[in-house]
């Protein structure tokens, strides 16, 4: 399959190098240097063209500007393509339709973890598009097709900051290790190893029941989620979801 990836930045990399091996890419974008360098970070071979002369007609298109991008690319695509894939977070379907001529319009979420082939992605749009837009995104990890973009914006306020949610609990366990007297470099090594376990772990298992087999009654893990609560720990990620799907789907 024929693929063209608009915009040579981070996330494009990352899809890129999931998808090279079954597919003929073509990079586009405004500077042809940032396009060189981009195609000489993937293993196969990638055609590259400038934004100003290249023709989507009848192509398969995954969209990777940012946002505020999408009107002044959108002006120097021309042709109708078959297929628009968009990673734009916050840019609902009709501003795609609105700006760019195609059959079929998805939208994907991928996160950072991407550049891992870890990647959560959600995806809506063309029902007649599930089954490919499954298909090409599980090149980076995992794959969630959703209903409607309600559910896609709650998924971005999770799966999509969520890394840099965990960040934070990453950092914060690390420095609290420190604190009590463990050496840095040993901290980041403890909560890198705990992280890499835990993901098995919730594959398995429901969060409830994690907690409940780690709990002892009175014993150090009751005392530590205690003290979790006490902070509204649980409160603060009610909000950080709140407020990141308010910003998603643009009611603030």
């Amino acid at each position: 399959m024929k693929l063209t990836l608009v915009g040579p930045g981070k996330m494009a990399l990352a899809l890129a190098k999931g998808l090279e091996k079954s597919h003929d890419l073509t990079i586009v974008g405004r500077d042809g240097e940032k396009l060189l360098e981009f195609a000489e970070k993937l293993e196969k071979h990638a055609k590259t063209a400038l934004l100003e002369k290249y023709d989507m007609e009848g192509q398969t298109v995954i969209l990777c500007v940012k946002p505020h991008a999408l009107e002044e690319t959108a002006k120097k695509l021309r042709g109708k393509a078959l297929t628009i894939y968009s990673v734009l977070a916050g840019t609902p379907l009709a501003s795609l339709k609105k700006a760019l001529k195609a059959e079929h319009y998805v939208r994907a979420m991928p996160n950072l973890a991407a550049e891992h082939f870890a990647s959560m992605t959600t995806l809506t749009g063309d029902d007649a598009k599930w089954e490919e837009a499954e298909t090409l995104f599980s090149a980076i990890g995992r794959t969630l097709w959703v209903e409607s973009e309600k559910e896609l914006d709650i998924a971005t306020a999770v799966a999509g900051s969520g890394p840099a949610y965990l960040a934070i609990v990453a950092e914060a366990l690390a420095d609290a290790a420190v604190k009590e007297g463990m050496r840095r470099d040993d901290a980041e090594t403890l909560v890198r190893g705990l992280f890499a376990g835990f993901a098995p772990l919730l594959d398995s298992t429901h969060p409830a029941l994690l907690k409940e087999a780690v709990m002892s009654p009175g014993g150090t893990t009751a005392a530590g989620c205690a003290a979790l609560e006490s902070h509204a720990a649980r409160a603060a990620f009610l909000d950080a979801v709140a407020k990141a799907f308010e910003r998603a789907n643009g009611t603030k």
